[in-house]
C-alpha cells in the first residue's frame, strides 16, 4: 500500500495464514523496517514486546511471554465496533473498511472517507 512518505507492506506466515508483522518500506532507497506502534508493541509473537526484543536486530529465535495467539478476547467485529466508535466521538467522518486484518495480539483496520477511498489505518489491541 502506497502512502504519503512511504510504502507499507504485511509479511503473513505461510503455515498458519496469520499476519506476522507489518513493514515500511522508503520509496526511495528501498530501505524496510519494522512499523512503529502496534507492530512493535503489541504483536505478542514478534513484537518488542514478547521478550524477543527487536525484530530486526536479534532476529527470530526469541522466546515471549505465554503462548502468542491470533484468537483473541476481543474478536473481529467488536474490534470494528470499538474503532468506528473511536471514529465517530472525533467526528472524523470516516468509516472502517469491512477488510480487518488479524496479527498476533491486535488487529488492523483500515479508513475510508466519505468517497469510499482508503486514508489511514487504525489498530485494535486483542
Amino acid at each position: 500500500m502506497e502512502f504519503q512518505q512511504n510504502f507499507y507492506a504485511q509479511v503473513a506466515e505461510k503455515s498458519t495464514g496469520v499476519n506476522a508483522f507489518e513493514l515500511l518500506i522508503d520509496p526511495y532507497t528501498g530501505a524496510v523496517w519494522p512499523e512503529y506502534g502496534p507492530n512493535m508493541m503489541w504483536n505478542t509473537k514478534y513484537g518488542q514486546m514478547n521478550g524477543m526484543g527487536s525484530l530486526m536486530m536479534q532476529g527470530w529465535a526469541g522466546q515471549g511471554f505465554g503462548q502468542p495467539t491470533a484468537n483473541m478476547p476481543v474478536n473481529v467485529e467488536q474490534a470494528r465496533k470499538n474503532a468506528q466508535e473511536y471514529l465517530d466521538a472525533r467526528k472524523s467522518g470516516l468509516t472502517i473498511e469491512e477488510d480487518t486484518d488479524v496479527f498476533y495480539g491486535y488487529y488492523t483496520l483500515y479508513t475510508l472517507d466519505q468517497n469510499g477511498n482508503t486514508v489511514g489505518m487504525a489498530d485494535v489491541v486483542g
